[in-house]
């Protein structure tokens, strides 16, 4: 059976979690990822000498990094992921997009207004967080607008899952923010996936 390491609250790890409910596959998780259990352990750093979370466990196969564990699981069970090579490649763009544009903005901002990080308080760095962060906003609400349905097109993919998760931190974020009615929209349908309902209702920094 699958096995995943990593704590709930962890973006990267629902990422995960979300995937493997919707192709219905059986697994077990175990909590790591601080403050929960330190994952910088000889223990840990064997599996993902980055001390990071989520990792994949099956028999003796141990991947990390969650947008490869993505993609593995979706082309193991060929679902999730387009067959048609320019969808597929459009999926895979919304995939990465998230993980280097979209991830790095946000930053300050999260550290400072929801999970209180000590140090995180200059309201110039925060400001100029959020502008960042509302400008790659932008380049999706634009996208969405033009009436596609999923990020890559009209079938939801594991691109969805990683973007709808971004979506949940953003509006999540307790400070005023440009309305965005097709990003809001498009939040809507994924939260009435009963994955998507599961994984978007934890209230997590």
């Amino acid at each position: 059976m699958l096995k995943v390491l990593g704590r709930i609250t962890s973006i990267n790890v629902r990422k995960v979690l979300w995937a493997l409910d919707e192709l219905g596959l059986e697994y077990t998780r175990e909590d790591w990822g601080l403050p929960i259990r330190d994952p910088k352990v000889p223990e840990f750093l064997a599996l993902n000498p980055n001390g990071q979370v989520p990792v994949l466990i099956e028999n003796d196969f141990v991947l990390w990094e969650s947008n490869a564990i993505l993609l593995f699981l979706a082309e193991r069970e060929s679902i999730l992921i387009p067959d048609h090579l320019e969808s597929r490649a459009r999926c895979l763009q919304w995939l990465f997009w998230q993980a280097t544009e979209l991830n790095g903005p946000w930053g300050y901002a999260v550290n400072a207004l929801i999970r209180k990080t000590p140090g995180y308080d200059d309201p110039d760095r925060i400001a100029e967080s959020m502008r960042a962060w509302t400008a790659k906003m932008d380049i999706l609400e634009a996208h969405l607008s033009g009436g596609a349905g999923f990020v890559a097109g009209g079938e939801f993919t594991i691109a969805d899952i990683v973007v709808a998760l971004s979506v949940h931190r953003w509006l999540r974020m307790p400070v005023e923010k440009k309305a965005l009615p097709a990003v809001e929209a498009y939040y809507e349908v994924l939260k009435n996936r009963p994955a998507g309902a599961r994984w978007m209702a934890i209230e997590t920094p």
